[in-house]
């Protein structure tokens, strides 16, 4: 077959690669969710919510650094039973060109393949995350400026003359805040690029991935050297020792008088009951929102069905996308002009004069019918016998006409 659909061998299948990559999002956007919801009755959880960055990549700090010591796998790749492996290549002499599954070995992570995997999984994704959201507010401002103008410039260049030293703050604050400016405009022009980039090489990897190219599904895993492979029934045990070995160790480091050891090692057993509950209580918080977020908005009802699973999965996603969307949008065309008949009465080339009665407009009134301008008294008789837009020939009657009290 030309792709590994199914559970033989060592090497993950595409799909639960793109699995485990989605689950991060997934949590993030339950999380999001949950906290919002409640928040409506607990007001304090709207600076949860301000600072949502930072909390879930805390969160995610935790999580991935407690997996990674303990499985060699990242937090969404342990829930699947997979296991990172370092990639040691050895190529005979007599061969020129190795097979592409020939001469790789592989082995546990190290330590600093460790820190490095959670700089990829924790501080790059918030670095992309806040760089996201300076290009998306950079991108609504510029939409409100074309909407409705920018008015900021004359009470910053109004600072400049207020002398002494509040003179002095204002100019530091106006430097900050220009330069602030100018960095967000060089993010806002360079970060289109960096993502199409980025996208882009993540797709190019995850094609080689599907087409068995290369054995790295990301180009962070390949920048590390770095395998996922399934874990074995034997890995799975030794994960379990290993886990009982580092926390007796932890335990038997415990130092001070027996009632501050009781105290610590209640606090590990809490942490340890925590940690080892997490992943469950996680994966079935996201459960339970994409039920929901399902049910409620598109109601297709749970059952079995691969099909309806994978139709729920998509308009979940597609919720989450129009959750990022910006708020403001460019404004619309105007509507086209109304044509003017053949046997209506031709407009006057000068604006101010009154189709009509061909002198200046007296008490300008438009029919909305039209949105033609003509003088109130000649309007007024002219709808009131015809019962038409004289411009137009369009059906009108008085009820349509309206005064206009700035005659431009």
């Amino acid at each position: 077959m030309l792709f590994q659909v199914g559970g033989q061998g060592t090497r993950p299948t595409f799909f639960e690669m793109a699995a485990a990559q989605q689950l991060p999002a997934s949590l993030r956007a339950a999380l999001t969710y949950s906290i919002g919801v409640l928040a409506l009755r607990r007001p304090f959880l709207h600076k949860v919510l301000d600072h949502e960055d930072e909390f879930f990549s805390l969160l995610m700090l935790v999580l991935e650094t407690h997996s990674l010591r303990t499985t060699d796998a990242s937090f969404s790749e342990s829930l699947y039973g997979l296991r990172r492996r370092t990639v040691k290549i050895r190529v005979k002499k007599e061969d020129v060109r190795p097979n592409s599954g020939d001469g790789i070995q592989h082995s546990g992570l190290e330590k600093h393949q460790r820190i490095l995997s959670v700089v990829f999984l924790v501080v790059l994704p918030y670095f992309k995350s806040k760089l996201y959201s300076i290009y998306n507010k950079e991108r609504e401002a510029r939409l409100q400026a074309s909407l409705w103008g920018n008015g900021d410039e004359t009470v910053e260049d109004a600072e400049y003359f207020s002398g002494g030293e509040a003179s002095l703050v204002s100019r530091e604050t106006t430097i900050r805040a220009r330069l602030m400016k100018k960095i967000q405009k060089i993010l806002f022009v360079c970060y289109p690029w960096l993502h199409a980039s980025n996208e882009g090489m993540s797709f190019a990897y995850q094609l080689l991935y599907l087409l068995d190219a290369t054995g790295f599904y990301s180009l962070g895993l390949h920048a590390l050297g770095i395998h996922v492979c399934r874990a074995t029934g034997q890995e799975l045990m030794d994960t379990t020792s290993r886990i009982s070995k580092i926390r007796s160790n932890e335990r038997e480091r415990l130092h001070g008088p027996p009632w501050l050891k009781t105290l610590q090692g209640a606090l590990l057993s809490c942490a340890y009951t925590m940690l080892d509950y997490a992943q469950t209580g996680l994966i079935a918080a996201v459960f339970v929102f994409k039920q929901c977020s399902i049910l409620f908005p598109f109601p297709i009802n749970i059952t079995s069905d691969p099909l309806q699973l994978q139709m729920m999965e998509w308009w979940y996603q597609s919720a989450e996308e129009r959750m990022s969307a910006p708020t403001v949008y460019p404004p619309p065309p105007p509507p086209p002009a109304p044509k003017v008949a053949k046997e209506g009465i031709p407009l006057p080339p000068d604006r101010t004069i009154c189709p009509l009665c061909s002198q200046k407009r007296a008490n300008p009134s438009v029919v909305t019918i039209s949105g033609f301008v003509f003088c109130y008294a000649c309007i007024f008789k002219y709808l009131s016998q015809y019962n038409r837009c004289p411009v137009t020939l369009m059906p009108a009657n008085v009820d349509q006409i309206r005064r206009l009290f700035h005659d431009m």
